[in-house]
């Protein structure tokens, strides 16, 4: 086993070293766990971010910080390592050019998913290495989860999630020079939770100066109404016997809030998955009217983050395995009155049943998690390129089908997005040999569309709706329309 080799950048608040990684594909060197604000406990839990003062001496950045996820998730869809510890406002940067304040290589940072209540920035899925070897600087960062970060609390400010987010960008603004990175080059990526971070961002005005462009993976959104949120707050703090004040809320644990969080947001039978569509989760971004001061969409219509370039789409059965395995059961209901009881009736679920075919010939199954998988990620993704029409948008939809479990499910497209096929746990998800091919395609309209703001075919349009389809066969293809299928389901009220 050879000898660490180690390396070192110089940032605002101080010192820090990290170590190079010495790879075929080129050199890649990680800081890991680097704070950008003070551990969010105490007097600080439901405070906005308060800025990291400095330290003396140099300060190892050799393995992941504390992550605001405690529990790790056996056979999730994703590895996402829990890491124990308080100073959860941290940072990862992957650069190949440590130190060099000169080179000017574009930045992607990515926030990471798990429904605004999970996830982890710590997942090996996550790692840049990739990223670095063509020419690409990335950050991971962390943000508080669940209803520390996103609930409504009196006497605290709204939206702490939002507000760590754009703490982690401004980091990156005062200090991603020192690491090689170009400031005025900031890509904000991330999936799920992640992707609705993204679109989030792009519609917030205070945020627009710490980014140049937006790529949105299977972004699940946000948005939730004020009054839902100082209602879910209230039915929270009635089953824990206390006022939902900041002052009553510190003394009560985590693990307390998240248990409650859960169960009052997770409803009884199709309740849950006619929430998901019309609601949104429970716990996530509030339209405050000062942080995020109107619908996301309503701002793009306005002009917000237009002038930023957008990549964003999703996976075509998303959610489909949250019914796999329940034909049978599903089978015993006729299907509109199976979609009806997750909110979709009269004329747009004959529109949208007549759109999909395919999926109403598997059965009632395979048709409810397409309609879950459209309600939630596929029209968001289309509502956003229509409030921006006229902007530079780009569309993709993600065809490829896993071996595994039969699907182009949630997250299957993660490892192809970030080339990295051998990671820990990638083919338990893809099946045996997943195509290198569709990765080199994935990962290169990435690279591009961070580097040259394009991911190299031609931008969506109302008129012709061009889409980039990542498949089986074909790794990479242009076509028309792929996702005229959810266009029904924009008639629908956008509740979240």
């Amino acid at each position: 086993m050879g000898s660490v080799e180690y390396c070192s950048a110089h940032t605002k608040q101080g010192d820090v070293r990290g170590r190079w990684r010495r790879t075929a594909d080129g050199d890649s060197a990680a800081f890991l766990g680097i704070p950008f604000a003070q551990a969010p406990i105490g007097s600080l839990r439901f405070a906005a971010p308060a800025p990291m003062p400095r330290w003396d001496g140099v300060r190892d950045a050799l393995e992941y910080g504390p992550t605001p996820v405690r529990i790790e998730t056996p056979g999730g869809m994703i590895p996402e390592p829990a890491v124990p510890g308080d100073a959860t406002l941290n940072v990862n940067v992957f650069t190949p050019r440590p130190g060099d304040t000169a080179a000017g290589l574009p930045v992607l940072v990515w926030i990471h998913g798990g429904g605004y209540f999970g996830g982890s920035p710590a997942s090996p899925w996550y790692d840049g290495r990739a990223y670095n070897r063509d020419g690409v600087v990335v950050v991971t960062l962390s943000y508080r989860l669940g209803f520390d970060g996103f609930g409504w609390i009196d006497g605290a400010p709204a939206n702490r999630g939002v507000l760590d987010w754009i703490a982690g960008l401004e980091w990156v603004q005062d200090n991603i020079r020192e690491f090689g990175g170009d400031p005025a080059r900031v890509t904000i990526a991330g999936q799920s939770a992640g992707g609705g971070a993204v679109l989030t961002l792009l519609g917030i005005e205070r945020a627009q100066h710490l980014f140049s462009a937006a790529h949105s993976i299977s972004g699940a959104f946000g948005d939730m109404p004020k009054h839902t949120a100082i209602e879910f707050a209230r039915a929270l703090g009635k089953r824990l016997g206390v006022e939902p004040t900041a002052q009553a809320l510190r003394d009560i644990s985590e693990e307390q809030l998240f248990a409650v969080q859960q169960e009052l947001s997770t409803p009884p039978g199709m309740d849950y998955l006619k929430s998901m569509v019309e609601d949104g989760p429970l716990v996530a971004p509030v339209v405050d009217g000062e942080l995020i001061r109107r619908p996301t969409f309503e701002s793009y219509a306005m002009g917000v983050g237009t002038d930023k370039p957008l990549l964003l789409g999703a996976t075509d059965e998303e959610f489909l395995i949250m019914v796999a395995g329940q034909d049978e059961q599903l089978a015993q209901v006729p299907l509109p009155a199976l979609l009806e009881s997750v909110g979709l009736s009269g004329g747009v679920r004959d529109e949208y049943l007549a759109a999909h075919p395919a999926y109403v010939e598997r059965g009632n199954a395979a048709a409810l998690g397409r309609y879950l998988t459209d309600g939630i990620f596929r029209s968001t993704a289309l509502r956003a390129a229509h409030a921006r029409a006229g902007s530079p948008t780009w569309l993709y939809r993600f065809a490829f089908v896993s071996t595994s479990y039969g699907l182009s499910g949630h997250c299957l497209d993660l490892p192809f997005w970030f080339d990295c096929l051998d990671a820990p746990d990638v083919d338990a998800h893809t099946g045996p040999n997943p195509p290198q091919a569709l990765a080199t395609a994935m990962h290169g309209a990435a690279v591009r569309f961070a580097s040259e703001r394009t991911p190299g075919w031609d931008a969506w349009t109302v008129e012709r709706g061009t889409t980039q389809v990542f498949g089986d066969t074909d790794p990479a293809h242009t076509s028309q329309g792929e996702f005229d299928d959810v266009v029904s389901l924009l008639k629908l009220p956008f509740r979240r």
